[in-house]
């Protein structure tokens, strides 16, 4: 029999990254991602994992990535400031192809802002906070069942596609708390460790399956543009490797996507939301559609490889789209260039540490459209 259990959001992480077969974290506390890390340091020891308290960030993910190269399934949990500190050694697992994942509980800032206030302020930076052309993958939730399920396909897409992965949680959903079935063994589907065969010939450890460092293989691991055998290059073959390591996310958004779409077949109008804003969008949702108006929802758990294809194939009703945020407007970006003109898109955007109202949502929407929706 399923067990029903009130769990926390940072709570559903950390047991989420458990499930998914972690058993290194590094990490530093900080507002609002602590509980992660102290849920961490209780249970990896108790099941023969390893917990490391690092003195800063930076350390927490060259850590990581240093326990990834040891065989581990490893994982680090930080807010902004500490985000921006990760950011050097996160392209650094990009051009290593480091399998990894960062959870970023997002606190209003930028600084030390207000800790316990909550923002979607570092879509941009999961996206495009380190140096150079990398790959990654930032995931994102809106439930605390959510955040269980979202933890553990971070793992999964870490060791398909060999990137560090980003989750994007905030302060309301980390600290808040909901009744959720807890998964059962075997009830999401857990990517194992691609190991050598003994007795095989010997592939290059980059741009094939993860060797970790002591299975007989010669090679190296390095932060310079380097061959498949980890050896230094330059020019075309420099090259080949970052379009290499680029496209391998980006030509499998489609399969890569993950996202709920409600009301689309006859929206004129579409609210397109993330994380901890999918709640109130929801209910903004429903009740216009309540009240005879064609809108449509489109919630995003994925945010890159953006899904340019969800976009695209937006009926052909659709003359309108809200995107609600909790920033100055950052992922609306994206959705505009995707969208193409096809229709008119909109910011609607909070920046006081405090979550938008389903009120203010579908104000916004029967502003701009009105009774024509």
């Amino acid at each position: 029999m399923k067990t029903q259990q009130l769990m926390q959001g940072n709570e559903a992480c950390a047991f989420g990254a458990l499930y998914a077969g972690c058993n290194f974290y590094a990490g530093y506390p900080i507002t609002p991602s602590s509980e992660i890390m102290e849920i961490m340091a209780r249970e990896l020891p108790r099941r023969g994992g390893v917990f490391l308290q690092a003195e800063d960030e930076i350390a927490s993910i060259s850590a990581v990535i240093g326990a990834a190269w040891g065989g581990a399934r490893a994982m680090t949990a930080t807010s902004g400031p500490g985000f921006s500190l990760m950011q050097e050694g996160i392209g650094y697992a990009a051009i290593t192809e480091t399998p990894c994942v960062v959870v970023d509980s997002q606190r209003w800032g930028p600084s030390t802002g207000q800790p316990t206030k909550a923002a979607q302020g570092d879509v941009m930076q999961a996206i495009w906070g380190t140096h150079g052309d990398h790959p990654v993958i930032v995931l994102t939730a809106g439930h605390v069942r959510d955040v269980f399920e979202m933890t553990v396909a971070a793992f999964n897409l870490a060791e398909l596609y060999r990137v560090p992965v980003v989750l994007l949680l905030d302060e309301i959903l980390s600290h808040m708390r909901e009744n959720i079935f807890v998964p059962e063994p075997g009830e999401l589907e857990v990517i194992p460790r691609s190991r050598p065969v003994n007795g095989a010939k010997p592939v290059a450890p980059f741009g094939g399956p993860f060797i970790p460092l002591g299975y007989g293989v010669r090679f190296s691991v390095t932060g310079l543009a380097h061959d498949d055998w980890g050896f230094p290059v330059e020019g075309p073959p420099a090259e080949r490797l970052l379009r290499r390591i680029v496209e391998k996310v980006w030509s499998k958004a489609r399969e890569i996507a993950r996202y709920e779409a409600l009301y689309l077949d006859d929206a004129r109008a579409v609210v397109v939301c993330y994380g901890i804003v999918s709640r109130p969008a929801e209910s903004a949702v429903e009740a216009l559609r309540s009240e005879g108006l064609k809108v449509g929802l489109l919630t995003l758990k994925t945010l890159w490889p953006f899904p340019d294809f969800l976009f695209r194939e937006l009926p052909t009703t659709v003359e309108y789209v809200l995107v609600p945020e909790l920033n100055l407007g950052q992922l609306v970006r994206e959705v505009e260039r995707a969208v193409g003109g096809r229709a008119r898109v909109e910011h609607l955007g909070r920046v006081d540490g405090y979550l938008l109202t389903p009120e203010q949502i579908a104000g916004r929407v029967v502003e701009n459209l009105g009774r024509r929706v």
